[in-house]
This record gives C-alpha cells, sequence and structure tokens, in this order.
C-alpha cells in the first residue's frame, strides 16, 4: 500500500472510525478534514441494496441542491427559434442545432451538461457515442429533454445535478465544496438524500439504503448512520 502523506495522517486521524456519524456530526467533521490548497469537491458514495442488471430496480435522478454545487456549470443546449432565444437569456453557455453538432463531433467537449428541445433529439441522437460514455446525453428522466429550455438551464447553472447507480449498486454523487459551511454541506446532503429516498424501486426487497460514505476529494470518508438516516427519512 502506497505510503500516506503526513497531511491525510492528520485528516484521518480526526476521525473515529469506529462510529457512525449523524447527518450534521458528519459534515462537521467532513469541514475538519480538508488539507488541500484548492476548493475540493464534498462527495457522496452510497452503497444500494439494487441489482442494477434488473431495469426496475435501476435508481436515477435529478435534484436541485439548495445551495448549488460551487461548480460553475456549462451548458450547451440543441434547439431553434424561441427556445433557442430562451436558452441564451437564460444564460446558456452554447446555444445551436446542426452546426452544434457538428462541432461536437468535431471534438469539442467543452461543457458539463446539455439539454436539448424534443424536436432536436433527432440530431443529438447521433452524438450517442460521444456523449453517452462521459454520462451528457440529454434524457427526459432527468429533465435534460424539455420545451422549458429557460428552465432546465437556469436549474442545471444553479445547482441541479444528476445521480445513478453505477454497475456495482454504488451511487456517487457530489453534494458541494470544502469551502461551503457545515450548515450549507448538511442542506444539501439531506436533499440528496430524500431523493435518493424516494427513488427507491418499488420492485426491491429488503435493504434500500446500505452504506453511506462522505468525503472530500483529497480526504479520507466519514461513515454514517444509515439506521437514523433512514429512520428520519421514512
Amino acid at each position: 500500500m502506497a505510503k500516506r502523506g503526513k497531511n491525510y495522517v492528520k485528516a484521518h486521524q480526526k476521525i473515529n472510525h469506529d462510529e457512525r456519524y449523524s447527518l450534521e456530526k458528519a459534515c462537521t467533521v467532513l469541514k475538519e478534514t480538508r488539507r488541500a490548497k484548492f476548493d475540493e469537491s464534498a462527495d457522496v458514495a452510497i452503497n444500494l441494496g439494487v441489482d442494477p442488471r434488473h431495469a426496475d430496480q435501476m435508481v436515477r435522478g435529478a435534484i436541485v441542491l439548495p445551495h448549488g454545487t460551487g461548480k460553475k456549470v456549462r451548458v450547451v443546449v440543441f434547439a431553434k427559434g424561441a427556445k433557442a432565444d430562451d436558452a441564451k437569456a437564460a444564460g446558456a453557455d452554447f446555444v445551436g442545432a446542426e452546426d452544434l453538432a457538428a462541432k461536437v463531433e468535431g471534438g469539442f467537449l467543452d461543457f458539463d451538461r446539455v439539454i436539448a428541445q424534443p424536436e432536436m433529439m433527432a440530431v443529438v441522437g447521433k452524438l450517442g457515442k460521444v456523449l453517452g460514455p462521459r454520462g451528457l446525453m440529454p434524457n427526459p428522466k432527468v429533465g435534460t429533454v424539455t420545451n422549458d429550455i429557460g428552465r432546465a438551464v437556469e436549474e442545471a447553472k444553479g445547482g441541479k445535478i444528476e445521480f445513478r447507480v453505477d454497475k456495482t449498486g454504488t451511487l456517487h454523487a457530489p453534494f458541494g465544496r470544502a469551502s461551503f459551511s457545515a450548515d450549507k454541506l448538511h442542506d444539501n446532503l439531506k436533499v440528496l438524500l430524500e431523493a435518493i429516498h424516494k427513488a427507491r424501486p418499488h420492485s426491491l426487497k429488503g435493504q434500500y439504503i446500505k452504506k453511506i460514505v462522505i468525503s472530500l476529494t483529497m480526504g479520507p470518508g466519514v461513515k454514517l448512520d444509515v439506521q437514523q438516516i433512514a429512520t428520519n427519512l421514512a
């Protein structure tokens, strides 16, 4: 195993690894593990009792975090006419149609979110091999294929995140930055956990949320009390 740096060791020592923390205390402890010179991302990893190989157990959704993500989000929009005007007015970074698709096919990938007018999906669909592997393909289930273009752009810019369980049954998502106060981290994480709780598949039998760990980009994990959180979410 690689030797840990002294700053990581100091951060590691601030955590009681035998304790399962409440939501409030976990966010406070997380702040104490900050050690990098840059503004680290605060992330959560949740082990779910689902089998993603079955379509009826896929967990996916989107939620607007009350305090945003602390990250500047670059948004591209595929739209024409009045919808394109709405996108520009809402602050989209790039707006286009076939011309934008050609630009993406040519290697342009300087963006974080893709939103599309439903009528443009015939054009966007051809970009599946480029956008799909990067998790950027628009989807009506998470509100990125919509006629309400202005609102979608504003939400994306304001802190809307998407979440999706991976093939191992684990869900990873950001919920803020190291510079956020513990209260803001708590508010964001609570809203995210509530959304994931509501996304529980109806076909699932047994325990849904098995393990929750939060961490900063360069820091150790802080384990949460799953039973307490599940009770509060119920």
